[in-house]
């Protein structure tokens, strides 16, 4: 008996052992600009589950939207870390963050388009149920899922850390077919107030479910532990704000899932 339960007992740890966190790179493409994401699932869990894309903040597709990736897909989802600037293109230079951002950003189809793009990598997973998708993103990536959901995408829910929260024209909240989850900071100092009151009324004016929490003496980036190595005093990381907009997302994703 006593052998039967060390064997049983082995065979667990065995199988726990087995299990892990799985990440894989992606490698596509926009054109001629060659991009390259990360896929994270669990392979311990069988059979489908929800996905979730992930978009980085202006630094590019850096270790913290990695680790974030890795993150989801330890709460059950599948996970990509979508490239929005090419192959390689991470800095810790505001100067290069700024450009590369700009590049994206002045012409708003090529930045939907692109986001998309990201998006379809998700859904070719064979872990993926395609039916129950979200998108999430920091800073830059705030906006660019909020990019996809007025490009009409075909998501439950986006949700926007830090993000720079882009008005919707009345066109584009027309097409929102996501339910929509703001985390910001009240001393972001990046936002101005009416930009905020702006794209909420865009939101509201076309019956987008939406939700904002706001963080009280919260900067821009506090969600990234690493925020204040960036030598910018409008950055800085906040524990608290960092781990109650996390538990907001998880609550938010049993509720679209």
């Amino acid at each position: 008996m006593r052998t039967l339960f060390i064997s049983l007992i082995a065979l667990m740890l065995s199988s726990q052992a087995g299990a892990a966190v799985q990440m894989k790179e992606v490698v596509y493409s926009d054109g001629d600009q060659q991009l390259r994401g990360y896929l994270a699932w669990d392979d311990s869990i069988k059979g489908k589950r929800p996905g979730v894309m992930v978009v980085h903040e202006w630094w590019g597709l850096n270790d913290y939207v990695k680790d974030r990736a890795r993150m989801l897909a330890e709460e059950g989802y599948v996970a990509f870390a979508a490239d929005m600037y090419g192959a390689d293109k991470v800095t810790t230079h505001a100067k290069d963050a700024k450009g590369w951002m700009t590049q994206i950003t002045q012409n708003q189809d090529a930045w939907q388009k692109r986001a998309l793009l990201g998006l379809d990598q998700l859904k070719k997973s064979p872990h993926v149920d395609t039916s129950k998708t979200a998108a999430i993103g920091y800073c830059f990536g705030g906006a660019t899922v909020m990019q996809m959901a007025y490009a009409g995408a075909d998501l439950e829910g986006v949700v926007s850390f830090h993000g720079s929260l882009p008005p919707a024209s009345p066109e584009q909240a027309a097409k929102v077919k996501s339910k929509v989850l703001i985390a910001h900071g009240d001393a972001d100092s990046f936002i101005p107030a009416e930009r905020i009151v702006k794209f909420k009324e865009a939101l509201s004016a076309a019956n987008v479910d939406w939700e904002m929490n706001v963080y009280a003496n919260a900067r821009h980036g506090f969600t990234n532990p690493g925020a204040g190595a960036f030598g910018m005093g409008a950055l800085a990381y906040d524990k608290k704000a960092d781990e109650r907009s996390w538990s907001r997302m998880k609550i938010f994703f049993d509720e679209i899932f």
